[in-house]
């Protein structure tokens, strides 16, 4: 039984949290919310006085409720007014009207393998020759070549053109990272040419987080100095620092294969292990002195936020810092055994502050992991007492070495068990999560977990050393001559040695985890936002009933799993019968899909397969989504089991009765007649009536041929191979013409349905296909055989 009034927040958060995603996902059309969270307030207030006087359960259960609304339209009501994009002088209200435009870089670059990428905020625009007041957040991207600089946070440039609006999911099931900005507050996106801007002067936002992101930029450079091995720098300066530009792909992978990425995150794992040192420390040295928990709470809060400056003040650093700051508050006011109040405490201030946090996948992971360690990892630890096993084994006439050997394998394995329970439980809360998110489960995170994470904590000290040791000589070189230099050197060398040491061991562990047990991961795995609710709610509910043996909750648990697979098999009940054609948006690439059900053939009609990145940021998203179970690419059409033909085209060079091969290739699937164009045709083309005509590399055609050729009726796609001035001009010449056209880099992949039973002479359309074809402005024609 929960005592209710000990644990306020508790309550209050999650009503926050209510309010906050109710807004998110349905407030985009609702009136100002602020004068009804003031009356709603006032009301609240009110309620509870009276309810103090009235001292009967019915009064206070009714002012609960009320209070319990108001958080919830409070938490509405701060959404509203955190959304930039409601402000008069939004960038968004200037459209494609705005000449130039001023802003300042607001965040730490990221050092990509051919551009830099960082996030503006505009402060005036330039519209009909005057400059306006204007504000507003955009996501900017520059080549890397020589002669361009690397932009720092605080440089105001003058920049000469407009930014478009993030784009949404140019391809099925893609990554939405038009939503990911705009919970950043970013609505625009825009490529920047060398000369497209010039820096104007240096003039930070904040003088603090300046300051702070410098003194990151100098300790990584103590890391770059020292640390030789370059997958070995990376991982370092990842581990302790938070950079992560110099991790290369393949590390990446094999840390999210093994479940181990939030070993590179700087977040609550470095806090925690910096805390819980220094508190040892203070604990052995000072434990007697009076006042030790007072003034020890104030060292670490001193101590943790010292290393959250030193670390750029990165977003993840300061949530964990927020999190502990409560902690520690609430320990020194002897309020530690409300640790979940506590949490709730640290949650409800961050979603105050920014409300949008709610949707930032470290915040749902890191209070929800600890969440669950708090209350489910003391519990698993009490399945085995391996400590107490391996004492009984002990007897008074056994030699004082065996009876050693026993009591430090009982502590050693008893350690080890103890690892193992807080791996599990972190595991417990987290899994929906996993899914939704990273769509795979690694099976092997214990065997990672279990010497990654102890071998990096120690790391994470041993980086931390270097650091001091290195500030300690730098001081002390400055007091004696120049020819110390290099002795100094030789304790921070030392130190790095054995830190570079100890972190090749654990990357290679991990390498090796992912090597051999490969197999180990579950991948592909979709699930949706409403099964992650369900999974959690079947978990919550199986928690509930080992704490309380109650049967209710295994009715319930077994209610939301049939809830579950319901979904499950409705999924695939729908996806089953779908067959579409698509033209995919992957840049500079010619990419179509042939799906039916859970099958899918990918075709580059060029010679040049898919690399591993397309594949996992193009294609991948969708077969996921669909539960794809046989997938296969092809290119240049070779071993497709999709029938193709080569249109002849007359040689101009020949006689008109001599044919060749030309540059047209038609397609014909399920009824479904699909040409794709690469080079010039003429208008003596035999002629062939299809459904859907894909241009490719800058096709040269004229409507008129368009028309002879493929038939008045056809829906042009310039696939992504076409370059934008091209697709401007055509565009522009084919619908004059009266064609319908798509160009897929600019409104995302086209995709038809083909007629049902057109392997049967397709006589009659589905549906589905006329109504696929009419969200892309396609006539469907009846297939017929020539």
């Amino acid at each position: 039984m929960i005592a209710w009034a000990t644990f306020p927040f508790v309550r209050y958060t999650p009503a926050l949290i209510l309010g906050i995603v109710g807004y998110l996902y349905l407030g985009a059309g609702w009136p100002e919310l602020w004068p009804v969270a003031v009356s709603l307030a006032v009301l609240s207030m009110g309620l509870i006085f009276w309810a103090v006087r009235q001292r009967t359960p019915a009064a206070a259960d009714m002012a609960g409720v009320v209070s319990l609304l108001t958080i919830v339209v409070l938490g509405a009501t701060l959404t509203q007014r955190a959304t930039e994009s409601r402000r008069a002088d939004h960038l968004y209200r200037f459209g494609d009207k705005v000449e130039s435009y001023q802003a300042v870089v607001d965040e730490a670059t990221v050092v990509r393998a051919a551009t830099y990428a960082t996030t503006l905020k505009v402060q005036a625009v330039r519209v009909a020759g005057r400059w306006r007041r204007a504000t507003g957040g955009v996501r900017v991207s520059l080549p890397r070549v020589a002669g361009i600089a690397q932009p720092q946070y605080g440089e105001v440039w003058l920049i000469r053109g407009h930014p478009d609006p993030s784009k949404p999911p140019l391809n099925p099931g893609e990554f939405d990272y038009a939503r990911y900005l705009e919970y950043r507050q970013v609505y625009h996106q825009q490529y920047i040419h060398p000369d497209q801007y010039r820096m104007l002067r240096l003039a930070p936002p904040n003088i603090l987080v300046a300051v702070s992101m410098r003194a990151a930029t100098q300790l990584d450079g103590v890391f770059r100095h020292y640390i030789k091995a370059k997958r070995e720098y990376a991982i370092a300066s990842a581990l302790v620092l938070g950079i992560k530009d110099d991790v290369d792909l393949a590390t990446k992978q094999a840390y999210t294969a093994t479940g181990t990425t939030h070993i590179m995150a700087v977040s609550g794992l470095q806090v925690g292990l910096l805390f819980a040192a220094m508190s040892w420390v203070l604990r052995k040295l000072f434990g007697r002195v009076r006042g030790f928990l007072l003034w020890s709470s104030l060292v670490g809060l001193a101590v943790i936020w010292s290393y959250a400056f030193l670390t750029g003040l990165s977003a993840s650093v300061l949530r964990a810092t927020v999190m502990f700051t409560v902690i520690i508050i609430g320990r020194a006011l002897g309020r530690q055994d409300s640790i979940f109040n506590t949490l709730g405490v640290a949650a409800f201030g961050l979603l105050m502050w920014n409300p949008f946090l709610v949707a930032d996948v470290g915040f749902q992971l890191s209070f929800l992991a600890v969440l669950s360690i708090v209350y489910v990892q003391p519990r698993i630890a009490r399945w085995v007492d391996v400590e107490a096993y391996f004492y009984a084994r002990r007897r008074p006439w056994q030699p004082k070495a065996v009876q050693w050997a026993w009591r430090g394998s009982g502590w050693f394995l008893d350690k080890v068990w103890q690892a193992v329970a807080l791996s599990l439980a972190a595991q417990v809360a987290t899994f929906g999560l996993g899914l939704y998110y990273f769509h795979q489960f690694p099976f092997s995170f214990l065997l990672s977990n279990l010497v990654a994470v102890p071998i990096s904590s120690g790391a994470v000290y041993v980086g931390l050393a270097l650091l001091a040791v290195k500030g300690i000589m730098a001081t002390i070189n400055l007091l004696l001559p120049a020819g110390a230099a290099w002795w100094l050197d030789l304790l921070p060398r030392a130190v790095a040695q054995l830190f570079e040491w100890m972190v090749w061991a654990f990357n290679e562990y991990i390498f090796l985890i992912s090597r051999y047990f490969s197999g180990w991961v579950v991948r592909d795995i979709h699930v949706s936002a409403l099964q992650t609710v369900l999974l959690f709610g079947i978990i919550g509910a199986g928690l509930a009933w080992l704490n309380t043996r109650r049967l209710g909750w295994l009715r319930g648990m077994a209610l939301l799993l049939l809830c579950y697979g319901g979904s499950r098999v409705a999924e695939a009940r729908a996806v089953a019968p779908t067959e579409e054609f698509i033209v995919y948006s992957i840049p500079r690439r010619s990419v179509v899909g042939f799906w039916q059900g859970a099958a899918a053939e990918f075709v580059t009609p060029d010679s040049l397969p898919l690399t591993e990145t397309e594949r996992t940021y193009r294609l991948l998203p969708g077969i996921i989504r669909r539960a794809a179970r046989r997938t296969a690419y092809r290119v240049g059409w070779r071993g497709c089991t999709i029938p193709v033909q080569r249109l002849a085209d007359p040689d101009s060079a020949n006689s008109a009765l001599y044919f060749k091969p030309g540059p047209v290739v038609l397609a014909r699937w399920h009824g479904l007649r699909v040409a794709f164009v690469s080079n010039r045709i003429s208008s003596a083309t035999r002629p062939a009536p299809v459904d859907v005509l894909v241009l490719r590399r800058n096709a040269r055609l004229k409507p008129e041929t368009v028309a002879a050729v493929f038939g008045p009726q056809v829906q042009v796609v310039f696939d992504s191979s076409c370059k934008i001035w091209y697709v401007a001009r055509q565009d522009s010449l084919l619908r004059a013409q009266g064609f319908r056209t798509w160009d897929v880099t600019a409104r995302g992949a086209f995709s038809c349905a083909p007629p049902l039973g057109g392997a049967v002479g397709g006589a009659r359309e589905s549906l589905a296909h006329k109504k696929s074809c009419a969200r892309s402005g396609l006539t469907p024609t009846p297939p017929t055989d020539r």
